[in-house]
């Protein structure tokens, strides 16, 4: 008679538990698409309150937030200017009121983003790097890497690479951008940029030259 050995497995069956993939961070549904975005928006308000105001001002060439004797005198560095108009001045003041307001909008942005509420130097470099427009100052105004821990440096524009830590997404409910602001001036931080024109307080410039 043949013997039939039959072999068990006596070993208990394991018991290690699966690994579980660790979850991301919980972060808004905000990502940096988004906040571009937003930040595309409100400087299409910035220049559509703008261009409401040119077109509704009475012209006054008068008064101006810049000075015009300065505003020549850089005219004329160039040797080939002879002979300036009266209204070119007047043009160039409004094109650097624009330009000033504009650069500092952009610079707010990426104080914004990196939880600030002073606009500080690299702001202003940040917002030169990103804007084409503005690439004739990235050697006027460059940027300065500050250390913020042991071999890691921050050059002042990081906060802009992953966005969403950064950013303060709206209360619910409250829209994210303020149509308000298309019609008319708008309101709390961005009001005292927006309208600063209207009392002349840029900076202390008060038109003399």
């Amino acid at each position: 008679m043949e013997n039939t050995t039959t072999t068990t497995n006596n070993h208990p069956p394991s018991t290690t538990p699966t690994p579980t993939p660790t979850p991301f961070p919980h972060q808004p549904p905000y990502n940096h698409h988004h906040l571009l975005q937003q930040q595309h928006q409100q400087l299409q308000m910035f220049w559509n309150y703008q261009r409401q105001e040119i077109e509704q001002q009475v012209n006054d060439f008068k008064n101006h937030q810049l000075p015009l004797a300065r505003i020549k005198k850089i005219m004329k560095a160039d040797e080939d200017v002879r002979m300036i108009s009266a209204e070119a001045p007047i043009l160039f003041a409004k094109a650097c009121e624009l330009f000033i307001l504009e650069l500092t909008i952009r610079s707010w942005l990426h104080a914004e983003e990196n939880k600030r509420r002073t606009l500080q130097k690299n702001d202003i470099a940040a917002a030169i790097t990103r804007t084409d427009i503005f690439d004739f100052l990235v050697d006027i105004v460059p940027r300065e890497e500050v250390v913020v821990g042991v071999g890691v440096k921050d050059d002042g524009v990081g906060g802009a690479a992953s966005g969403v830590p950064y950013y303060y997404p709206p209360a619910v409910g409250r829209p994210a951008v303020d149509p308000v602001g298309m019609y008319g001036p708008p309101s709390q931080a961005w009001q005292s940029v927006w309208q600063a024109g209207d009392d002349g307080a840029y900076g202390g410039v008060d038109g003399q030259g």
